[in-house]
């Protein structure tokens, strides 16, 4: 089924519910104009003049990954796979974003690049570069079309109309805003936009719980529900070696090494739509201090979102079990089942704050990357700045376009986590095997860089290929994601270390700044009156992070 055919899912919105939504497009759209009057340079434009404060940097970080994947593909995630979900947020977020904050920031605002393919540049030279920022944009656009998509659900249920209208509306009022303020606007629109996010998803959480009879009535109904009784509410049952009985189809080893450690640091030290918020901060201190401000309501963010899909699961589970239903429907059929008139509207308003925070993050992200990496470094070299400036409101609307055909691809997939997933293990897994060998060893060369990174991109691609013509080989599409992102890590360190055996490294003097123990880097040179604060140490709030992860495990042991 596709939800051009849900009329089940339609919503019926009452006066005050619109009320709400004009108000907050109309809030966007006004925020967009102010912060135009802001941009003046292409810095301004790309990266805000990097002069965030990290508060807003911080929130506007966890905002930008507040989208479709987010919402739609992580409830989905727990109406399919349960509290395994958990792993995503724990094990798979927080520990990358902690190790993002005190080692990565410093080697890339330290280094003054505008981009994280532009870090790939100052270390492996511009064959290396020249794919990684192709790879980058196909990435980006495939995954704006994802948010489009979601968007268009959203629409789709509360207006009735078809999926391609509704796709192309949600493109055009994002590309509006985004072209107005730049990435400014895009900032404080997801600062906003997390708050909203945040008061749609609390009703729904609360209503369902009080539905379902509380955590106790949730467990119960998830194991008297047809269809679902794989379901549990344990994080780590069934994961043992040589003994999956996980939805995840995944033993501990893998979930560990596939999803904590390759995918989780692949995208989040290495994914320029969430980085792109650090690298727009004031100082090095607001730099470091983003990733780990946004690690402290992501941990939360499952309790908004995955318990609604394990409501949905346990409510209308029979639905996703026979194909009336997909995975993607679980939250928008909550709305519809649960939320009365104006707090419906709240929720709806939540619903679309996220896609576009989402998407407007990847366009932002899109339009930074093309435009500095692909067109001034190759295309059109020495311009004008405001050559520049019109370039990048030119390609947003390009890469809006071609979002709105990647929206058409992404409808194919009944959950666009597994798809989001897929796509990280092609492009964000073989990046960080790349970064990672790159930073701790100076003996790796450019040619290295390369070769590594395609052979990181081959293989997950081939692991891929492989599960769609024999899927016993993988435990499910969540499990083949994580296995090929190991091949894909693996892939890299070998192939790196063999062509580095053969050929020639740059001068150590080329390397300062961009290799661990190579030059010095100052991260406190830069510290404004209030950053040297006790309670703003980067180490701290990164230490307590990791506590937090550890105790939050604990009661899904």
């Amino acid at each position: 089924m596709t939800l051009a055919d849900a009329s089940s899912l339609r919503l019926s919105l009452s006066w005050v519910d619109y009320a709400l939504l004009i108000i907050y497009f109309a809030t966007v759209l006004g925020i967009g104009i102010m912060a135009k009057r802001r941009v003046r340079t292409s810095m301004d434009f790309f990266l805000s003049g990097r002069s965030m404060p990290a508060w807003i940097t911080g929130l506007a970080f966890v905002s930008a990954n507040l989208g479709a994947t987010e919402i739609l593909g992580m409830a989905a995630n727990g109406a399919q796979i349960g509290m395994s979900t958990l792993h995503y947020y724990i094990v798979g977020a927080v520990p990358a974003m902690v190790f993002l904050g005190l080692v990565m920031m410093p080697f890339y605002y330290g280094s003054k690049v505008r981009s994280v393919p532009q870090f790939m540049l100052k270390r492996f030279g511009k064959p290396a570069h020249v794919v990684n920022s192709i790879a980058f944009a196909v990435s980006n656009v495939l995954i704006a079309g994802i948010n489009l998509y979601a968007m268009s659900i959203v629409i789709e249920a509360m207006l009735g109309w078809p999926e391609w209208v509704a796709i192309v509306v949600s493109a055009g009022f994002v590309l509006l805003y985004i072209t107005i303020g730049g990435l400014s606007s895009a900032i404080y629109n997801e600062v906003m936009q997390f708050f909203v996010i945040v008061a749609g998803l609390v009703p729904l959480t609360v209503v369902g719980l009080h539905r379902v009879h509380g955590w106790s009535g949730l467990k119960e109904a998830l194991l008297n529900t047809e269809g679902i009784s794989r379901l549990h509410l344990s994080a780590w049952q069934g994961t043992g070696i040589g003994d999956v009985t996980n939805p995840i189809g995944a033993n501990w080893l893998a979930i560990v090494l596939g999803l904590g450690f390759v995918l989780s640091f692949g995208y989040w030290t290495t994914n320029f739509t969430e980085v792109q918020r650090a690298f727009s901060a004031k100082n090095m201190s607001a730099a470091r201090r983003t990733p780990l401000i946004g690690a402290f309501p992501k941990l939360f963010i499952p309790f908004i979102v995955v318990i609604p899909g394990l409501i949905a699961a346990a409510t209308v589970g029979n639905q996703f079990a026979d194909g009336t239903l997909t995975y993607n429907d679980a939250i928008p059929k909550l709305i519809q089942m649960y939320l009365p008139s104006g707090v419906l509207g709240v929720a709806v308003t939540g619903l679309m704050a996220s896609f576009m925070a989402g998407m407007a993050a990847n366009v932002s992200s899109f339009n930074t990357v093309f435009t500095y990496d692909i067109w001034q470094e190759y295309i059109k070299p020495n311009m004008p700045d405001a050559h520049y400036l019109r370039t990048g409101r030119w390609v947003t609307a390009i890469g809006v376009v071609v979002g709105i055909g990647a929206a058409f691809l992404a409808a194919q997939y009944g959950n666009i986590m597994t798809y989001m997933q897929t796509l990280f293990s092609f492009f964000n897994a073989p990046l960080f095997g790349v970064f990672i060998l790159g930073l701790l060893w100076k003996r790796m060369t450019p040619a290295a860089g390369l070769w590594g990174y395609v052979a990181g991109i081959i293989a997950p691609t081939v692991v891929w290929i492989a599960y769609l013509r024999d899927e016993s080989l993988f435990g499910s599409a969540t499990a083949e994601t994580m296995y090929g992102a190991i091949y894909s890590f693996l892939a890299v360190m070998v192939v790196s270390v063999v062509v580095t055996l053969f050929t020639t490294p740059k001068p150590v003097s080329e390397l300062k700044g961009l290799v661990y123990g190579v030059g010095s880097i100052d991260v406190k040179g830069d510290v404004v009156a209030g950053d040297a604060a006790w309670y703003r140490s980067p180490a701290l709030l990164g230490t307590v992070a990791l506590a937090l992860c550890v105790a939050l495990y604990l009661p899904f042991l």
